[in-house]
């Protein structure tokens, strides 16, 4: 993709022009009262923004004033500025930059699809498919899920399955298995579970199936783990790189850090000046707003559970080493008992033994 240099004010776009009966903004408010004023010439308009709590209308706000770009890490923001419909190379020149090869995402497949006996399979951020039949899952964590290898190796075991369905179903009787391809899992992370931050300053994870023995067997399955918030806590001056542009992009919201990243990569200017352009389209942000907060919402319940479920999970493991831990103490007693009650039954037959043998002294003493 070749690079703009041209000298472009990125935050203050020309008003937009849109299809008669869809509200327009002509200029950016500057102020949180002219946009409230602006979103009440539209009743649909405010009481959407009146349906955000109140940290979401502040970042609203901020937005339509120019203060702060798009939170580029929620689905819907994710999607409006990456999906391969709307935008062919940036889904592909991202995915590129993560696995470290030229590939390219031809088309986005449904989020939710079906196994062969009807049973529902996972629901997944954003499924491409790459030139080669291979497929791509990209999911944006907000926080560190609850077991989330386990969680990661759903995704992964569900696209292979999804993509043997699938090649099965239209090869029929000639599909080999041969034909199934690579599949990976890229997993970007806003808060990273703790695990993530014991290894200093490494942001992206790589891994895949090796065996201990040196067998050389590829299997099908990749993942690439990427923790933001250690990438945006990098305490020295990150390699100038396109994943290094990629991920800025997605973790940098505030205008003064975006100019800077624009000069050092003028092209990604392209896609400030669209994210610009949306301050002009209240409509369609503030649907964005709505679903991300949604989103947000469904996956905290999600989260909560998640967390109380492990919790509980927590408490039976400690209950139930507590209650091992005290049998082994009262099994110890019974033993220290136990040896007490033998020593002093020795004891007692001794003296049995001894009166015994004194009975007879006695006695013979007697008849002498």
């Amino acid at each position: 993709m070749a690079e703009k240099t041209a000298a472009v004010n990125t935050y203050t776009s020309p008003a937009f022009s849109m299809q008669p009966g869809v509200p327009v903004w002509e200029t950016v408010p500057e102020t949180d009262a002219q946009v409230v004023q602006l979103l009440k010439k539209s009743p649909f308009l405010y009481g959407s923004y009146q349906s955000l709590d109140a940290e979401w209308q502040r970042r609203f706000l901020d937005f339509c004033q120019g203060k702060k770009s798009l939170p580029l890490t929620y689905d819907p923001f994710f999607k409006r500025i990456f999906h391969p419909d709307v935008h062919p190379d940036r889904l592909s020149w991202l995915v590129s930059s993560i696995l470290g090869i030229n590939v390219r995402v031809l088309h986005v497949l449904p989020n939710e699809d079906t196994m062969m006996d009807g049973a529902s399979l996972l629901i997944m951020d954003l499924l491409g498919e790459l030139e080669d039949g291979s497929l791509i899952d990209i999911e944006i964590q907000k926080q560190g899920y609850a077991f989330p290898a386990e969680r990661i190796s759903c995704y992964s075991a569900d696209l292979v399955m999804r993509q043997y369905a699938r090649v099965r179903g239209i090869k029929g009787r000639a599909f080999t298995y041969q034909d199934i391809r690579k599949v990976y899992v890229i997993v970007l992370f806003e808060k990273s579970p703790g695990i993530f931050h014991k290894t200093r300053y490494a942001y992206l994870h790589h891994g895949k199936t090796r065996f201990d023995t040196g067998l050389e067997m590829e299997l099908l399955q990749e993942y690439y783990l990427i923790a933001l918030d250690v990438f945006r806590k990098f305490p020295y001056p990150k390699d100038k790189s396109e994943q290094t542009a990629w991920l800025s992009l997605l973790v940098t919201e505030n205008l003064e850090e975006a100019e800077r990243l624009i000069q050092d990569y003028p092209w990604l200017q392209e896609i400030y000046e669209e994210i610009a352009m949306l301050r002009h389209r209240p409509e369609e942000v503030l649907g964005m707003f709505s679903e991300a907060l949604r989103i947000l919402d469904q996956n905290t319940v999600k989260y909560m559970i998640e967390e109380l479920q492990k919790q509980l999970e927590d408490e039976k493991a400690e209950k139930a080493a507590a209650i091992r831990e005290k049998t082994a103490v009262i099994k110890e007693k019974d033993a220290e008992r136990e040896a007490v009650i033998k020593e002093k039954a020795a004891v007692i037959r001794e003296k049995d033994e001894e009166i015994a043998e004194l009975k007879k002294q006695l006695e013979a003493v007697r008849q002498g």
